[in-house]
Formats: C-alpha cells, sequence, structure tokens
C-alpha cells in the first residue's frame, strides 16, 4: 500500500534540505517528489495541502519538517525506574551506593515496564532505533517489540557472574538469524574493568563465528582509564583490541579519555564512538574529543545513556550539547556543523548499528522518519533549518513518528499517542507499580 507525506520540509541525502513530498510503499520510503518552495525562508507560512498516511488525524503542511528517524546509540532503558536516583554523585559512587543496590532487587516484570516507558518517551521524541544495555534482555525485546521501535538488545557480559559468558553467547547464537529483525541481539560486555581476559578472548572467539557488533562502555572516567593502564600497560581499547573482541566492529559509549592511538585503533576496527555529553557531565566524567576521533576516521554516533544519569531520552538534547560543547573546548563556532551532529544523530547512527537500509530519507531506505511542526514560537522564523534543529528544537516538538511505515506516536492521539498500541494505556501504572515495589516511592 502507498501513502504519502506531502507538503513537507524534509532533510536529503548530500546535506541538502528539499521540499514535497515522501511516498511510502510498505515499509520503505519509494520516491521523493521534489518541487519548488513556497516563496519564503519561514516555511511555517504557506497553505498546508492533506496528508494521505492511513492513520494520521493530524493535517500536515509547509510548517512541518521530516527528519530521518533518530537513532540512540546507547541506552539504558529500564533506568526510566531510577530517573535521577544519586544525583549529585561520581560514577563509582553512582553505581556503587545509588544504582546497583536496586538493580540487584528488579525482576523481569520491572525491567519490562521500565523498558516500555522508555521506549515511549524515546518515540515521542523521534527516536526510531535504540541500542540498549540492560538486565534480562528478553524481556526488554519483548517491550521494544510491543511498542513498535527498532533495537539492538544484550545479554551483558560480565566476568564475574557464574555461566553469564555461556549466558552471553547462547542468547546471541540464538538470535542470530534476527539479524534483519526489528529487534536484533549484538555481543556486549559491560567494560574492560568489569570482564578479564579470558571471558574477552572466549567472546572473541565465539563471534569469529557469530559477527555480531560489540556494545561496550569504555574510558569513561580518568581512573578507569588510568587503571587499566595500570593492569594491563595499554589503555582500555588496546587492552580489548589485543584480545580480538574488537575484531567484528562495534560500537563503544563514552570514549571520554581515548588518545589518538586509540581512535586509530577504532577506525581501523570499525569501533563507532557513542558520544553521551549529558550523561558526562552530569557524572563529572568530561568531554570526548569528538572532532579529533572525527579527524582520525571513527564514525561518531550520539546517545543518551540511562534516565538516572541524564536524566531524560531526548536525542534533541544530546544534538544541542554535542555541538555547544565542542565549539565552547576548541574556543571555535566552525566545529562540529549542525549538518554533523544532525548526522551523528541519524546516519552515523544507523552505521554504527549495521542499519545498512536506515538513517536517511531516500528512495529504498527504511521509512523511519520523525516528523516536527515548525510553528511553535521558539522555531519562527526557519531560516536555517539545521541549525534550527540543532539549536532550537526539542523531543517535545515532535508530532509524530513512523517505524517502518507505521504510524507508533501521534501527539495528541489516542492511548497516549500511540495509537496503534492499546497497552499504553496501563503503561504509567505499570511503572509506577514498579518503582512502589522497588522501595523508591511511597
Amino acid at each position: 500500500m502507498r501513502h504519502a507525506i506531502e507538503n513537507v520540509w524534509m532533510l536529503l541525502p548530500e546535506r541538502k534540505v528539499g521540499f514535497g513530498d515522501i511516498v511510502i510503499e510498505g515499509d520503505t520510503i519509494a520516491e521523493i517528489a521534489l518541487r519548488p518552495a513556497p516563496g519564503t525562508v519561514s516555511p511555517e507560512r504557506s497553505e498546508p495541502r492533506k496528508r494521505s498516511l492511513e492513520g494520521c488525524s493530524a493535517t500536515p503542511s509547509a510548517s512541518t519538517l521530516v527528519l530521518p528517524g533518530l537513532v540512540n546509540c546507547h541506552c539504558h532503558a529500564p533506568m526510566t525506574l531510577v530517573r535521577g536516583l544519586g544525583g549529585g554523585l561520581p560514577l563509582q559512587r553512582w553505581l556503587e551506593e545509588a544504582i546497583f543496590p536496586v538493580e540487584a532487587k528488579m525482576t523481569p516484570g520491572d525491567i519490562h515496564a521500565g523498558a516500555v516507558w522508555g521506549a515511549m518517551e524515546m518515540l515521542s521524541g523521534g527516536t526510531t532505533c535504540v541500542a540498549d544495555m540492560y538486565d534480562f534482555p528478553e524481556d526488554e525485546a519483548r517491550a521494544f517489540a510491543e511498542v513498535g521501535m527498532r533495537a539492538s538488545v544484550c545479554r551483558v557480559g560480565l566476568s564475574f557472574v557464574p555461566g553469564r559468558l555461556a549466558e552471553c553467547i547462547e542468547y546471541t547464537a540464538r538470535h542470530a538469524s534476527d539479524a534483519e529483525a526489528p529487534v536484533r541481539v549484538d555481543f556486549c560486555i559491560h567494560s574492560e574493568y568489569l570482564t578479564d581476559e579470558k571471558f574477552c578472548k572466549s567472546l572473541a572467539e565465539a563471534n569469529r563465528r557469530l559477527k555480531r557488533r560489540l556494545h561496550f562502555h569504555v574510558s569513561e572516567t580518568r581512573s578507569e582509564h588510568e587503571e587499566c593502564m595500570s593492569r594491563h600497560g595499554k589503555t582500555p581499547i588496546a587492552y580489548l583490541a589485543s584480545t580480538g573482541i574488537l575484531d567484528c566492529g562495534g560500537y563503544a559509549a563514552h570514549c571520554v579519555w581515548c588518545t589518538d592511538d586509540d581512535f586509530r585503533i577504532m577506525a581501523e576496527k570499525g569501533i563507532s564512538l557513542v558520544h553521551n555529553p549529558a550523561s558526562n557531565m552530569k557524572l563529572g566524567s568530561g568531554f570526548a574529543r569528538v572532532p579529533r576521533a572525527m579527524e582520525l576516521g571513527v564514525n561518531v554516533a550520539l546517545g543518551t545513556d540511562g534516565c538516572a544519569s541524564n536524566d531524560n531520552l531526548d536525542m534533541f538534547e544530546e544534538m544541542n550539547l554535542a555541538s555547544l560543547i565542542q565549539k565552547g573546548l576548541a574556543l571555535d563556532p566552525t566545529v562540529l556543523t549542525a549538518w554533523d551532529v544532525i548526522e551523528m544523530a541519524t546516519k552515523n547512527g544507523a552505521k554504527a548499528l549495521g542499519l545498512s537500509g536506515s538513517g536517511e530519507i531516500a528512495p529504498g531506505m527504511a521509512a523511519d522518519l520523525c516528523v516536527v511542526g515548525l510553528g511553535h514560537l521558539h522555531l519562527t522564523p526557519a531560516i536555517d533549518i539545521p541549525n534550527l534543529i540543532v539549536n532550537s528544537m526539542g523531543a517535545g516538538d515532535v508530532e509524530m513518528t513512523i517505524v517502518g511505515g507505521r504510524i507508533v506516536y501521534e501527539k495528541g492521539g489516542a492511548n497516549g499517542g500511540f495509537p496503534s498500541w492499546p497497552a499504553a494505556a496501563t503503561a504509567r501504572e505499570e511503572l509506577i507499580e514498579a518503582v512502589r515495589r522497588l522501595g523508591l516511592l511511597k
């Protein structure tokens, strides 16, 4: 079945902004019909035309912008259960005093409730795909599938948990054939410091057959980085590379203290850097050297991290922070253009996760789209749309989110904006019930 989103501004490949119609057939973009833009630099002034996307009650117009769906490359979605917990503590104390004791009490049902709420938050902000790392991945995967979100999930590699190595390999092998499914499975280690050499080498050996990407934290804090140097005589990236665990590529969260040599290894091995500016600032970890990584050939994507270290899942905020931080650090406003940052949140994120058919608005690509209204006070006039996206937009400006050609979120629609998912109506109660069970609310 063919549908069209008509009379809209859109972000196109090769860093272009176009105006016209997006024709969707099934789950794929079939055609981009461009025509001359309205005779004004402020698109919100144009007269609307009717959109024919099935199931949509909103009326789109030239005051509408369509972006590729945003890709959150590092998240812990069930941490909506502990949003804001342990605020003001440095990373190790935050983990050991605030987070780990609560996580030890979480059940699969808690994880499912938290993941559903996280997925709903992301979809309502235009994020169509997430790479998530948390316990009970089967329950996470079920949550993402129910809500209609694309995801990569994983069994978290921890060498001190008996039987975890076998679990990681078995779980990943069982889902290896799901490579084209909306919810996919990748390999994972939590970090260098929560695994050992035997664990990493065994996982690397298994992955020579399975060939899945690796999701991991690395060099998030100075102490983590320096303690690895003391243990192994190598940086975390260099040490992990020596075990073979990076040989099939992957995506590394944080990378705050990575060296130039680390970036060279990452570029060679196909390891994407996932920049988490909000989390890194809240926990006082530092600032990833994103421009230098890009200079050395590393693919850079964006992630929100979890709700306890951010405390939201707003990818527009991550774009804004990423842009401002790097300009301020470099004392140079030309560092990281708006287009650079937009690509980090879209096509670079899709590349990091191996989604070759996603991340751009073009014929043949997945119809994963973020639809934003340009009529808000803070988005007028729309003189420079890329600049507007990075410096003015927020998750609340999203009017609709489309995944695989299907509307999964529509502001003001049924079931809290999730028209095709009736269970959304009870998601809040399930989340609050789980938070109460964990002893965080009375």
